[in-house]
Parts: C-alpha cells; sequence; structure tokens
C-alpha cells in the first residue's frame, strides 16, 4: 500500500507532464548499483507520465564519460538526459551546452545540501540535478583490527593504514589488507589518487598554472600508493574501479576499501555483502594536512541543449531526484538502500538515521569537503579529485594511464610522473595559460 501512495505522490507531483510533447527520452547513465536500481522503477514513471518512455544507455564510468562529453561537444543530439558531475555541469553550462533547471515550488530545491547545489550551478544557476552525492571515506573490517589488536581513528595517518593493511593481509588465504581503486581515468584512480596527494601537500598546479605534477609531494604519494597495493592489495589492481572493488569487498576479500562514501550503502546491505555486519567507518587518512583529503562529487542529471524533449527531460530529472522519489525506493528497499548525499531532509529522517549505520560519517565527509581550500599550498583552481578547467579532462586522462603504468609495474613512479608534467605541460600550453 505504501507503493501505491508514493506513486500516487509522485504522479500528482509530475502531473504537468501532459503539457509537454510527449515521447521516448534517451538516457545515458553509469553502471553504479543506485542508478541500475532506478531503472527498476521505469513502471511507475511511465505510469504516472503517459506517452513518456524512457531508453537507457548504460555505460562504464569512464565510457559514459568520454561517451557525453563527444555527443554534447559536438552537438551529436544522441541523449535527451545525461549523467553528469560537478565537474562539467557549471563548465559545461557557462558554455550554454545546458538547460538550467527550474523545478516546481514542491522539489524544494532548497532541501539539496548546499554543496551539491553549489557544485552544480554556474552564475547562481541549477545546470545538472543530484541524482547521488558522495564524498569518500575508509571502510575497513572492524572484526579484522579487532582481531589483529589494532584500532582505526577518525582521519589516521596513511602510516596507520599501512599498518593496518599489513596486519590484515593473508594472501594464502586470499584476503588482502586494502583494496584501492587502480583504472585509468581522470575520475577513476586519480579521483583517489589526487586525494591522496592532497593530504601529501601535492597540487595539480603551481599559482602561475605551471604543472607540479614531477613534484616531491607527488613522488611520496604516488609510491606510497604503488608500494601499499603491492604489498598489501589485490591482484589485478591496476585494472579494478569502484564496481570490482566493490565485488572483492562484498565477498570479504578486502580488509578496507577508501572510496566513495556511496558505497556503504551497498557494503551494508545483507543482501550483497558477506561481511555486512563487520564494516565500520572512518574518515580519510591524512599524510601532512587534512586539506583536500576526501573528495566531492555528485552522480547528476542534466539535459543538453537543444534537445526536442527538453519539457519531458525535465519532467523525468524532477522525478528522479526528488525526495518522493527517495520515499518509492524505500518503501521498495528499505531507507538503508536509498540514494544518499542529496538532500537534508534524507539524513533528518528517524527512519534513514536507523537503518543507514553510515549515515553521520557519510554526512560527515561530505560536509568537510571544500572544493576551494583543497591543498596545503595556494592554487588558482578550485575542486577537491580535480581541477575545473576545461583542460582538465585531457591532463587526468593522460596522468591516470601513466599512473596505472606505475602501479602495473610497467614504468617506475618517477618516470611515470616526468611523463604526467609534460603531458600536461603540453595541454596548458596549448590552452594559452603561458
Amino acid at each position: 500500500m505504501k507503493t501505491l501512495r508514493i506513486t500516487a505522490v509522485a504522479a500528482a507531483l509530475l502531473g504537468v507532464s501532459g503539457l509537454a510533447t510527449a515521447g521516448e527520452l534517451t538516457i545515458a547513465t553509469v553502471n553504479n548499483g543506485h542508478m541500475v536500481e532506478m531503472q527498476k522503477f521505469t513502471p511507475e514513471f511511465e505510469a504516472a507520465n503517459p506517452g513518456i518512455t524512457l531508453n537507457w544507455v548504460t555505460l562504464e564510468e569512464g565510457v559514459l564519460r568520454q561517451r557525453v562529453t563527444t555527443d554534447i561537444s559536438t552537438k551529436g543530439g544522441q541523449f535527451d538526459v545525461m549523467t553528469i558531475g560537478m565537474y562539467e555541469a557549471p563548465i559545461w553550462g557557462s558554455r550554454g551546452w545546458l538547460e538550467s533547471l527550474e523545478f516546481s515550488a514542491d522539489y524544494d530545491v532548497d532541501d539539496i545540501l548546499p554543496a551539491m547545489r553549489g557544485g552544480l550551478s554556474h552564475d547562481g544557476k541549477l545546470y545538472a540535478a543530484p541524482f547521488y552525492g558522495e564524498s569518500s571515506m575508509i571502510m575497513y573490517r572492524k572484526d579484522l583490527l579487532d582481531a589483529a589488536g589494532m584500532a582505526m581513528s577518525d582521519n589516521p595517518t596513511w602510516g596507520h593504514i599501512a599498518d593496518a593493511a599489513a596486519a590484515m593481509t593473508d594472501r594464502d588465504a586470499g584476503m588482502y589488507g586494502i583494496c584501492l581503486r587502480g583504472k585509468p581515468g581522470w575520475g577513476d584512480n586519480m579521483a583517489f589518487l589526487t586525494t591522496m596527494a592532497n593530504s601529501f601537500g601535492a597540487k595539480w598546479f603551481n599559482e602561475d598554472w605551471t604543472p607540479d605534477l614531477d613534484s616531491p609531494a607527488w613522488n611520496h604519494a604516488v609510491s606510497f600508493y604503488v608500494d601499499l597495493l603491492t604489498k598489501y592489495g589485490p591482484p589485478g589492481s591496476a585494472g579494478n574501479s569502484f564496481n570490482e572493488i566493490l565485488a572483492l569487498i562484498n565477498e570479504g576479500k578486502c580488509g578496507m576499501w577508501i572510496d566513495a562514501t556511496i558505497a556503504a550503502s551497498f557494503v551494508t546491505n545483507p543482501e550483497q555483502s558477506k561481511v555486512h555486519d563487520k564494516i565500520a567507518f572512518a574518515q580519510s587518512p591524512v599524510a601532512v594536512t587534512s586539506r583536500g583529503a576526501n573528495w566531492l562529487w555528485a552522480w547528476s542529471l542534466a539535459i543538453p541543449a537543444g534537445t526536442k524533449q527538453a519539457d519531458d527531460a525535465k519532467t523525468f530529472i524532477e522525478w528522479a531526484t526528488s525526495k518522493d522519489y527517495i520515499e518509492l525506493v524505500a518503501s521498495r528497499n528499505g531507507w538503508g538502500a536509498v540514494p544518499t548525499g542529496t538532500r537534508t531532509s534524507t539524513y533528518d529522517n528517524p527512519n534513514f538515521q536507523e537503518a543507514a549505520v553510515f549515515a553521520e560519517a557519510e554526512l560527515t565527509a561530505i560536509l568537510s569537503a571544500d572544493p576551494s581550500n583543497s591543498t596545503q599550498d595556494p592554487t588558482p583552481y578550485t575542486g577537491v579529485q580535480f581541477a575545473a578547467i576545461p583542460e582538465f579532462q585531457a591532463i587526468g586522462i593522460a596522468v591516470g594511464q601513466q599512473m596505472t603504468a606505475a602501479l602495473a609495474g610497467d614504468i617506475y613512479v618517477s618516470e611515470a610522473l616526468a611523463n604526467a608534467q609534460a603531458a600536461a605541460d603540453r595541454e596548458m600550453k596549448k590552452g594559452g595559460y603561458y
């Protein structure tokens, strides 16, 4: 009965959809758990909005970024709704590539967490609506640490993380002390590595926009990362991204994982994880500073300018990012499984607080991330795990490939960073920064 009630509320909220030109919406989305789950609610949306049908194009994270970037920059028109993030939304919005978003009063845009709303806006206009938001934090096996006679504090040092990983590693038993992203990509291995490097005192660019990737701080951070995964990580770490590591964690094969807070709802789900009752949480590790140690991101829905389905697309986005959608998911899957990181009302909800053991740690991480103050030394850019300039995407991809090569043992860390510095220097010169 509750599902029917929520669907009715959603139908009332979206009753204006009959005024729009109905048709098929092609939606580009990422193959992460909450996005895949959203597709199961297609019948509810289509029933509430007769004449609008949803066509899903679900892609791996790196492929999605490449496809939507190519499509929007060339005005390809393949998609009516795109899944993008805090890097793309303000840049593409400023270029006129995205429709600005305005919703009905019932949507309650002021309920969106300020960090998420601000990161998806340009000049006060919202260009993407957050489906779920995240920072990063430590997810660890408390039972294994207890057995080793160790504890985990909030914001532990990277040295303590290495000690804990060593204590939990048992390669003969297929247990690895730590799992971290290694797959190349500006939003993949470099999302994690940038936050790690930030905490070691590194930065992407100096104040005059010259790249700083061959600095001692970067060398220290990346050398530590490679050594950590080589000694205590699973085989094939150079190919692991979010979904691969999630599977390892849920099978009980990883002692620690430092990654997106959104993973907490999956690793604590008894239907998905064999160790759901053994996972605890802490804030991200630090080396010489806590600045920029944890990222800030929102997988969000946006409308490319020029689509002929703009009204229907807005109707869909309003539905998918609303309070009512969160309640709809809760009614079917429970409050511990709802998309998080977007709305104050979710964290204020007693049902969510009771179901989500990770709620406090997740919100603390999100609120502590500061894109305007993410490095130990001053820089000319904003962003925690990225630099918010158009050239960063190409730079991040090139650098990510070098870091993966170093992790795989194909080249030395110093060589990888020298190559990364050269690639970044070429892009910045091409962009006219100096």
